[in-house]
């Protein structure tokens, strides 16, 4: 009997959180603790079923997941233990500030901002992250990091020269080609990105939409994995270095949404959220002049047939269930950036911690 015993408090500890079903329309978030350190500013996110990836102020690591269990049949004791994995690096002897990663296959990608800008691959059965690009320039400043397959991939950055600048890998991140200005569209005086939440590209199959901010706010097009690129303009609210879009998230080929504001103004809602029916072409305001204001990540939740949209900021997470045309405040809780996990899970992380969201 008592092994029976224990094979039931196994399958709860193992698998409980997962039959959770959330209601049809969510009304609360309950925000759980995974890892707290005061000098975590966590921007970058990404997730696995092992585990938490995450990039910070001075760091690059990860946190596991799921809680070791250890089943003593002898003394009926459940022992449970968690890992955390801290990657340091530095640059002309200074840590690098890491706001962009992505995991792919089990792999991790981590990009520094600022000037020297590095990118390392940390494999799944190696020993330390090894350095696979490199790039030096007073103005030198990637946001966001994005994939398309286990083999192909972009990074984004503000203008070193007359163009974004973006980098792309066709071979699982080993080497890194950046494209010359003559294959881009041209940056307008003041456009750059924000590395908020390593969410300024969005990609669907071989499409990808990148969204620039600050004195203009446009979208980067490309059908093609980024051999060709078209330019495309918003309505979001622009003309100042602290404006524009700060995220962007695509359900579908033809739906997307992007969010932002001035963080600045963080309560101004005017021209703060926009979204697409086609694909990117055209863009009209929605919720204007009503919350939320400033947000620094939005993102679809899955299967939600592109209804269902969770934006998070240091003011809070709000959610909407209807393309974002009405929004509810869901807590006062400050994020900078969040990744779901299911349709009622995501991990979200901000100001000294990492954290699990359950919705309800």
């Amino acid at each position: 009997m008592r092994y029976i015993n224990l094979l039931v408090l196994f399958i709860c500890f193992t698998s409980c959180d997962e039959d959770y079903k959330r209601p049809v329309i969510i009304s609360e978030v309950s925000v759980q603790s995974i890892f707290t350190d005061s000098t975590l500013s966590v921007r970058a996110i990404d997730c696995n079923d092992e585990y938490l990836f995450y990039g910070s102020a001075d760091h690059f690591g990860k946190s596991a997941l799921r809680k070791e269990l250890k089943i003593d049949i002898t003394d009926f004791k459940v022992r449970n233990g968690k890992n955390h994995f801290k990657y340091i690096h530095k640059g002309d002897s200074l840590p690098l500030h890491f706001r962009a990663i992505e995991e792919v296959d089990g792999d991790l990608f981590a990009i520094s901002i600022g000037n020297p800008a590095r990118l390392y691959k940390l494999s799944r059965k190696g020993n330390g992250a090894n350095l696979v690009y490199e790039e030096r320039h007073e103005k030198v400043f990637y946001d966001a990091i994005k994939f398309w397959n286990d083999k192909e991939g972009i990074a984004i950055g503000d203008p070193t020269d007359d163009c974004m600048s973006i980098i792309i890998t066709r071979d699982s991140g080993n080497t890194w080609t950046k494209l010359s200005c003559d294959m881009l569209p041209k940056s307008i005086e003041g456009e750059a990105a924000f590395a908020a939440s390593d969410t300024n590209i969005a990609v669907v199959g071989d499409e990808t939409w990148v969204a620039t901010g600050g004195v203009v706010s446009r979208i980067l097009y490309s059908s093609d994995k980024g051999k060709s690129w078209e330019v495309y303009k918003t309505p979001i609210v622009q003309g100042k270095s602290t404006t524009g879009m700060y995220s962007l998230d695509f359900y579908d080929s033809k739906n997307g949404f992007a969010i932002g504001g001035d963080y600045t103004d963080a309560d101004g809602n005017i021209g703060s959220k926009i979204k697409t029916f086609d694909g990117g072409k055209t863009w009209q305001r929605v919720a204007d002049g009503k919350a939320p204001g400033y947000r620094s990540c939005v993102q679809y939740i899955p299967n939600s047939n592109a209804k269902e949209l969770v934006a998070v900021g240091f003011k809070g997470i709000d959610y909407s269930n209807n393309a974002g045309e009405s929004w509810t405040h869901l807590s006062d809780e400050g994020f900078y950036t969040l990744r779901f996990l299911n349709d009622s899970v995501a991990y979200a992380g901000g100001n000294g911690r990492l954290s699990k969201l359950i919705f309800r």
